[in-house]
């Protein structure tokens, strides 16, 4: 019997050693995502080499001590030694402690320099925070836009069934091309965030005042999906990260078109807008940028989210309102949105709110055109 638990026990130690750690952890649930580039492959592989040398102290030094206290147990006539200190031994242990540690620094030290290295990128993009949302800046090409929550508000307050992504689909996401360096600097505007993506194995703290580097070559088209993991508030669960990685062509032609509907949306403040098309436009404006925290019902979460319905400012004072929006409210959570929406934007998500719930057979029945929202800028120079 001793002889068979002997030969099992070597053949399973030895299995542990000569499998492909990949075959105990690419199939699991449990581990850490193997990820997709170069950097997110060495990450793994140093994981896993860290886990085995912790699982293999674990092995010898529980080892040691269980079979101590088999063989030296009382029952068996064993008397305790009595002695403080053993020179070698104390020796011995430090120096394979030593040993240890140098051999885990080596590897750590080459994946982490290579993470880390800050060279300039083929297409250097940069990231800012936002309650709660990405703002994605191609600093190149002059393209920026917002990338917003997607999921349904229905989906959320449970009126409908979540979909496949729900809280992680978005309705613009980052777009780059495959097998070119990518440059991240990342940076918040309110409160620190943290943008994540674990197929690029890129995870940095986006902290206002400050810019922090990441890179990335992704080796084929796909979407990686990855999330803020930061606590930044009220909506710190509603700002996904999405990145759709493509081809060089196609990636070219998205940066054309977006210049295109970027030069289309300026000329939108020339056009004589109706009241109609104005509410129309500021219902989606809204449900993106305003809806965490005035409520799809427009009564907010008092008192640090003021209701919208019923609100003077809101129904008679377009001039206030329009103020506001633009610089925001100092001491209070009400961010500025002259930088993050078009004067188009403004003036519908404003034109709506006014009309909306009970504001509209209760107010002034005034619109907000583009043109109020431009004349404010060039009054206040913003």
């Amino acid at each position: 019997m001793k002889s068979i638990s002997r030969i099992t026990g070597k053949f399973f130690y030895t299995l542990l050693f000569l499998v492909p750690t990949s075959v105990f952890s690419e199939a699991s649930d449990y581990n850490m995502r193997v990820g997709v580039t170069e950097v997110s492959k060495e990450i793994f592989d140093l994981h896993m080499l860290i886990m085995w040398i912790c699982v293999w102290i674990g092995v010898v030094v529980f080892g040691i001590m269980f079979w101590s206290l088999w063989k030296y147990r009382k029952s068996s006539g064993a008397i305790a030694a009595k002695f403080d200190d053993h020179f070698w031994v104390e020796i011995a242990w430090t120096v394979a402690a030593t040993v240890i540690l140098v051999g885990m620094a080596i590897p750590s030290t080459s994946v982490m320099i290579k993470a880390y290295d800050d060279t300039e990128g083929d297409v250097n993009i940069m990231v800012t925070g936002y309650q709660w949302k990405w703002q994605y800046k191609y600093l190149e090409d002059g393209v920026s836009f917002f990338s917003n929550l997607a999921t349904s508000q229905e989906e959320i307050n449970n009126a409908l069934p979540k979909g496949e992504f729900y809280l992680s689909e978005v309705d613009e996401p980052l777009v780059i091309p495959i097998n070119k360096r990518i440059r991240f600097l990342i940076t918040g505007n309110d409160v620190i965030h943290s943008w994540w993506v674990p197929d690029f194995a890129v995870k940095q703290d986006a902290v206002p005042g400050f810019i922090n580097t990441a890179w990335t070559i992704v080796p084929k088209p796909g979407i990686y999906r990855g999330a803020c993991t930061e606590l930044c508030g009220l909506g710190h669960a509603f700002m996904p990260v999405v990145v759709r990685a493509v081809e060089q062509e196609e990636y070219e032609a998205w940066i054309i078109e977006k210049i295109v509907l970027a030069e289309a949306e300026k000329l939108l403040t020339e056009k004589v807008w109706t009241k109609a098309e104005l509410i129309e436009r500021g219902q989606g404006v809204y449900l993106k940028n305003c809806v965490a925290c005035h409520q799809a019902n427009g009564q907010g979460l008092p008192p640090v989210f003021p209701s919208l319905e019923g609100s003077q400012i809101v129904m008679r004072d377009k001039a206030r309102n329009i103020e506001i929006l633009m610089e925001g409210v100092q001491g209070a959570a009400m961010q500025a949105f002259s930088k993050q929406l078009s004067e188009v934007d403004i003036a519908s998500v404003i034109t709506y709110t006014r009309d909306s719930w009970s504001n509209g057979k209760n107010g002034d029945g005034e619109i907000v055109v583009p043109k109020d929202i431009v004349d404010y800028k060039n009054r206040a120079k913003l």
